[in-house]
């Protein structure tokens, strides 16, 4: 975060002040605290889910399903994206309808999305120098989340509610018969790897010692399916900011219903990001979201988890450059075996001292976006 340079001396007599651009003469659209709560908790239990003390001792509710199915963690990262959608609708839809010109919107917003998806190449790159890996993983979770960003702002812009609606359903029916025609869904044989694998060659998070191939789960074919989720994110914010709670609950149990039925003919998988997915976590989302919605704007209950929803990018990328540090220094297998292992495990087995150090770890970033707050010290990129 950096500040404006200091104007040359007498510059204001030779020059009209600059005017602000079409987006920023157009009203604040208002600010929904539970938007910010459930973003921060979403944040809080990504750092939770990322750094146990012990890959091999984590509890089962705080890993992702080995391939098919559903745990509680595999609605993180798709609850983060209804989130981006949602806040989408609830920051731009307004001023469109103010009239700022679509243009003027987009703009920044796709810039916001390549600094995004340079963030995520950035981290990457880190995690490569500190790991000593011969290779670059390109897909990632900023990557994802900078790609549906930017696709997501547009089809707002520039698309009615209707085409929206059907765009959303089109990319649902079109990825199902894509992953169908490829004939398998299991790891690293289905067609989704197969494409990622074929453009992104190495670059990829695994690759499969017995045959060669590769796979990862946040990949470029798989983001059809993150976009959808992000879409659906779009809708409901623009229930939200309209009262529109009732739609909230029904579209929750239409995609819950809907995603066990379709479990049936293409599994759930979180890896695939596949259409019964979409719907699973689209479904819980809409009834966090509306739940979240009454508690905290409607009844005044206190917004746990703003100080991470308004500070995401401080904490996430944060974290990460951390523990990147802490592991090229080589104190991190140290700090978690005497300040946690040590003397946890011979009392409490191997388990708890893994998942004391990962909450921890996010009471350790909680103090500090806390204080970022408190100071009105806001990162964005």
């Amino acid at each position: 975060m950096s500040e404006a340079a200091a104007p040359a001396p007498h510059a204001a007599e030779r020059a009209p002040a600059p005017q602000p651009d079409a987006a920023a003469r157009s009203p604040a659209p208002k600010r929904y605290a539970s938007v910010d709560a459930l973003r921060g908790l979403t944040v809080a239990a990504m750092l939770l889910v990322n750094d146990p003390g012990d890959w091999s001792h984590v509890y089962a509710p705080l890993l992702h399903s080995d391939w098919h199915g559903f745990t509680p963690t595999d609605l993180v990262f798709p609850m983060f994206l209804f989130i981006v959608g949602a806040s989408i609708a609830l920051a731009m839809l307004p001023r469109l309808d103010a009239g700022t010109p679509a243009p003027a919107l987009l703009r920044p917003a796709l810039w916001r999305a390549l600094r995004i998806l340079g963030l995520g190449l950035a981290l990457h790159l880190i995690a490569m120098w500190v790991t000593d890996r011969d290779y670059l993983r390109l897909p990632g979770v900023l990557q994802r989340i900078g790609l549906c960003f930017a696709a997501a702002a547009a089809i707002a812009l520039y698309l009615s509610a209707r085409a929206q609606w059907a765009l959303w359903g089109a990319l649902l029916a079109g990825y199902f018969v894509l992953l169908a025609v490829g004939g398998s869904y299991a790891p690293f044989v289905n067609i989704a790897s197969r494409i990622d694998f074929s453009i992104l060659g190495a670059h990829v998070y695994q690759i499969d010692p017995a045959s060669g191939r590769g796979h990862d789960p946040e990949g470029l074919v798989s983001t059809l399916g993150a976009l959808a989720t992000t879409l659906l994110g779009l809708r409901a914010g623009d229930w939200l900011r309209r009262g529109q709670v009732r739609a909230l609950l029904l579209a929750g149990a239409a995609g819950l219903l809907a995603g066990a039925a379709l479990d049936l003919a293409q599994p759930i998988n979180k890896n695939l990001w596949t259409p019964a997915y979409v719907l699973w976590a689209g479904g819980w989302s809409c009834w966090i979201l509306a739940l979240c919605h009454v508690l905290i704007d409607r009844k005044g209950w206190p917004p746990l988890g703003r100080a991470f929803g308004v500070n995401a990018i401080a904490a996430y990328g944060g974290s990460a450059l951390l523990l990147y540090l802490l592991m090229g220094l080589g104190w991190l297998e140290p700090i978690y075996r005497h300040g946690f292992a040590d003397w946890m495990t011979p009392r409490f087995g191997p388990y708890l001292p893994s998942l004391a150090f990962a909450l921890a770890f996010v009471a350790l970033w909680w103090l500090v976006v806390r204080a970022l707050d408190a100071r009105r010290i806001y990162f964005k990129i």
